[in-house]
């Protein structure tokens, strides 16, 4: 049994659990090693206190399971099969069925599946998995580390591509297209969410959608995007002026890159990650932007492109060694348009070390 899944146990006997269920693809890839996505299938992680771990996929799936490196138990079953009947025999066999308290992941698991798993296990009551899984996954290992600065690497020269694909005329979704289209000719599996290219004053919204806007001179231009290596992610916003900019354009970039810098000087082991926020909240509002920066100042980073901590004013958590998450602070103006400035970093013990390297400074494309 590896380490992580050996952590679980130990919390599971701790608080008296008798197993726990992951259903989220995320937490099954890792501690288990088998990345899937589903879809509708069930896929399922049984880690129990006294007993080794099951996992639950559709058949089809068997030999990418075995060949992820899982050694427990695996329960493959055809589309016509009910997994839930595999499930309980499984559970006899342990003599788990009679389980008081299991623990679940109660933001994924849908209320069809907790009905059938409380019907193989009447008496049991469902607990909740989220906090423990999170204070494990949030600090990465020299492995991760390593997955992470390489889909960060990527992230850069993706930037580049977007670059090189402006021209007068194009529309936000021939950046988009060529972006991706060169990124799978370098081997990316995927990108960590949908392509974010906006021109103008599109920029001005801060989950824009990309569509026909067509790019002008003295246009912001914004591209926020990230690959899937390994399967982890990276995440990266640039912003940049195309032929001209104006003196309250480069107002908005100073400030946002001023506020971006000093987080950055602030990511240090013991720092609570709400003076994160506090910083760049701060740096904005006092040039005069702070009601136009309505969303958190990052995210942590990982199997997941959002995952914990979350970098906002109210988390009193503390950073520590290996956390990994962007700083990524914004000022968005109607009509003008936005300044968006994001970097991937890890916690060392000297602070911050930042994954995505891109230069920074004003650009204004010719």
């Amino acid at each position: 049994m590896n380490q992580r899944l050996e952590s679980i146990v130990q919390w599971l006997r701790h608080h008296q659990i008798d197993f726990s269920v992951f259903t989220s693809p995320s937490n099954i890839f890792y501690l288990s090693g088998f990345n899937c996505d589903p879809h509708e299938r069930l896929l399922a992680l049984f880690v129990f206190a006294d007993a080794e771990p099951a996992l639950v996929c559709p058949e089809l799936d068997r030999t990418r399971v075995e060949e992820a490196g899982w050694k427990g138990e695996i329960l493959g079953y055809r589309d016509s099969d009910n997994p839930w009947e595999q499930i309980l025999e499984s559970l006899k066999r342990r003599n788990a069925h009679q389980a008081q308290t299991i623990a679940v992941e109660k933001e994924h698991l849908s209320l069809e599946r907790a009905e059938s798993l409380k019907y193989i296990c009447p008496s049991a009551n469902l607990v909740s998995t989220e906090n423990v899984v999170r204070q494990i996954r949030v600090t990465k290992d020299n492995r991760e580390i390593q997955i992470l600065e390489e889909a960060a690497q990527l992230a850069d020269s993706a930037i580049e591509i977007g670059l090189k694909s402006l021209r007068p005329g194009c529309t936000e979704l021939d950046v988009v297209a060529q972006i991706e289209y060169e990124m799978k000719k370098k081997g990316v599996e995927s990108m960590s969410f949908s392509t974010m290219v906006l021109f103008g004053e599109k920029s001005g919204q801060p989950h824009g959608v990309p569509g026909m806007r067509q790019l002008k001179e003295g246009d912001f231009v914004l591209f926020d995007l990230g690959v899937i290596v390994k399967g982890y992610c990276s995440d990266i916003t640039r912003t940049f002026a195309y032929r001209s900019v104006s003196d309250k354009q480069t107002h908005i970039y100073e400030t946002v890159l001023q506020a971006q810098s000093a987080t950055l000087e602030m990511c240090k082991p013991g720092i609570p990650v709400r003076q994160l926020d506090e910083t760049a909240r701060q740096i904005i509002s006092q040039a005069g932007y702070g009601d136009y920066f309505p969303h958190r100042t990052g995210h942590g980073l990982g199997i997941e492109v959002h995952e914990y901590p979350s970098i906002h004013d109210k988390n009193e958590e503390i950073l520590r060694e290996g956390m990994v998450f962007t700083i990524e602070p914004g000022v968005y103006l109607p009509d003008l348009g936005g300044v968006r400035i994001e970097d991937d970093i890890v916690i060392t013990s000297q602070g911050a070390r930042t994954l995505t390297r891109f230069p920074k400074e004003l650009q204004v494309i010719r």
